[in-house]
């Protein structure tokens, strides 16, 4: 086979100038594609992965706009001689694994539930 040769989902040459930019599919990943379980999965997983990055940003750029623009709010001492700062920065990696947890929880229990739908309908 030459090197130009595109091949096809089963890994047969593909008849020329059907060249498809890898978006090949079985047919049984596309009828996969098509149900409403999959659908729900993909719709409620992408749902809740935007929200938790939208808060991850809200929280990181905050940071570091009080950075840019009120530096000294961060020079502000607590307890002693740790400053503002240093507790706002130790929230915003403790804020990030929260955010871990919260997908990792979500992840174990509402997604595994929607992927054994999936599996159930598709086996039907």
């Amino acid at each position: 086979m030459s090197s130009g040769t595109t091949l096809g989902a089963r890994g047969r040459p593909a008849p020329p100038g059907t060249a498809t930019l890898g978006i090949d599919q079985d047919p049984q990943i596309a009828r996969i594609a098509r149900t409403p379980e999959f659908q729900q999965l993909v719709g409620e997983r992408t749902r809740f992965a935007w929200t938790l990055t939208i808060l991850m940003l809200v929280v990181y750029f905050g940071f570091i706009g009080l950075i840019a623009f009120d530096k000294s709010l961060l020079a502000v001492k607590v307890g002693g001689t740790a400053s503002l700062g240093l507790f706002a920065g130790v929230f915003v990696i403790l804020f990030a694994f929260a955010l871990t947890g919260v997908y990792v929880a979500r992840a174990n229990t509402r997604f595994d539930a929607l992927s054994d739908a999936l599996k159930r309908s598709v086996a039907r």
